[in-house]
């Protein structure tokens, strides 16, 4: 438990540029906080006290505005940065090294019992309001964009924005930080290529009408 927590505080100290000091990252970030709780309710989850872990959770989204759900699998060196409004569903797993940003939800698409909601590979950073939802994967190393709505797979070391979410870039086996405000719009690239390929299109009919009035 306490390596678990030095981890933890050394991994927000890395990441968060705003962090002073583990005193402070320790008593205050909400982040640090909802997970150190969860691993009790965890604990008594997996050993059968249901009500106990399910009061632990509910009291750390009181004190937190982060709710995940004592079944879920959580990894190491995870960071939930500000972290309001973040929820984690029961069958959800994370990987190590992971970064999820405030609003972030990771569940499922339905009432289907089993496993329904998301496995999030290592190093992987989930961005402000993005939404995961569904039994699915995402690859390590994977980049997902503020607002996304994930609904499959995110194959590894890609990076995904949109509503659905589409991939707009594969990277090696180092992804580099994803710049959350100049993020490349799908929709509107897709609308550029039909613009060009229209006035194209425009451009061959003009020539063969000059062509047949000559004739």
């Amino acid at each position: 438990m306490f390596e678990r927590t030095r981890e933890d505080i050394a991994a927000v100290r890395e990441r968060d540029p705003a962090a002073r000091s583990s005193l402070e990252i320790f008593f205050l970030y909400p982040g640090v906080k909802a997970i150190r709780m969860h691993r009790r309710a965890n604990w008594l989850w997996r050993h059968n006290l249901r009500f106990l872990a399910r009061w632990i959770s509910q009291r750390a989204v009181r004190k937190t505005g982060i709710e995940i759900h004592p079944a879920a699998k959580l990894g190491r060196r995870l960071v939930i940065d500000h972290g309001t409004g973040v929820v984690i569903g029961e069958t959800a797993e994370i990987g190590d090294d992971v970064l999820i940003y405030q609003g972030v939800t990771l569940g499922g698409t339905g009432k289907d019992v089993g496993k329904r909601h998301p496995t999030i590979g290592n190093r992987v950073m989930i961005s402000s309001g993005a939404k995961v939802l569904g039994p699915f994967k995402v690859g390590d190393g994977a980049r997902i964009a503020a607002g996304a709505v994930v609904l499959e797979e995110v194959p590894p070391d890609c990076t995904v924005v949109g509503v659905p979410a589409r991939i707009v870039r594969r990277g090696g086996e180092r992804v580099t930080p994803l710049d959350q405000i100049h993020i490349p719009d799908p929709v509107a690239q897709e609308i550029c290529r039909l613009e060009r390929r229209i006035d194209q299109l425009q451009a061959e009919v003009a020539e063969r009408t000059s062509e047949h009035e000559n004739i």
